[in-house]
């Protein structure tokens, strides 16, 4: 299933946040070679972990980390500018209606359908707190994973060739795209809400005004 944690209630759910920081690790650092750092707890952390970031987490049917991604608005400090704006012909990317999303992890453990199931959850963001766009810095594999889930990002800037290629892109939020992302992650809509209800509460709907 999908929860929605902010960064200053992980302290409730210590296995899945434990187990994601470690799945950070390996995934970013053992696996792929990035230059990041590690705790001596295993933690793959930054500093856009102490902003208080939404994290959108996977849970796995044993209570473990499936997968995760983080997600920070951009009207705040964002990798996209701190890190990759040179991609973006410098200007930072600024609105509140435009976050964020980084640090797009699947565990060992991941089935297939859970990385399509993260994005379902991203989706569900955007539509219930009016968000246009996420913005977000990936590689190139990450190119392939995003068309087979069916939310393919438009391209604002890349630089690197091959497999050491860095893009930043645009996602937008439509029905169509939704439903697509539905059906690959083998999770009905209704669901999907049912979850995000969860964790926010139903949100309110536009007030309709009947007239005579």
């Amino acid at each position: 299933m999908l929860h929605y944690i902010y960064g200053h209630d992980l302290h409730k759910y210590p296995k899945l946040a434990q187990e994601m920081f470690r799945d950070r690790a390996d995934q970013f650092r053992t696996r792929l070679g990035w230059d990041v750092s590690v705790d001596d707890n295993g933690f793959e952390r930054d500093q856009y972990d102490e902003l208080d970031p939404l994290y959108v987490i996977w849970q796995n049917q044993d209570g473990g980390h499936g997968g995760s991604m983080r997600f920070l608005p951009t009207t705040g400090r964002v990798m996209v500018n701190d890190i990759f704006g040179h991609l973006t012909g410098g200007a930072p990317i600024t609105s509140p209606l435009i976050w964020e999303c980084t640090r797009f992890c699947l565990s060992h453990s991941a089935q297939s359908n859970v990385a399509a199931a993260l994005m379902l959850a991203g989706g569900e963001i955007m539509a219930n707190f009016g968000i246009r766009h996420f913005v977000g810095a990936f590689d190139a594999r990450m190119v392939r994973i995003y068309r087979a889930i069916g939310s393919s990002p438009e391209i604002l800037g890349a630089e690197g060739e091959g497999r050491e290629r860095i893009s930043v892109g645009l996602w937008k939020y439509t029905s169509e795209a939704r439903a697509r992302v539905a059906t690959r992650a083998g999770l009905s809509p209704e669901l999907s809400t049912l979850w995000f209800e969860r964790a926010f509460g139903a949100m309110p709907q536009p007030e309709i005004v009947l007239t005579a």
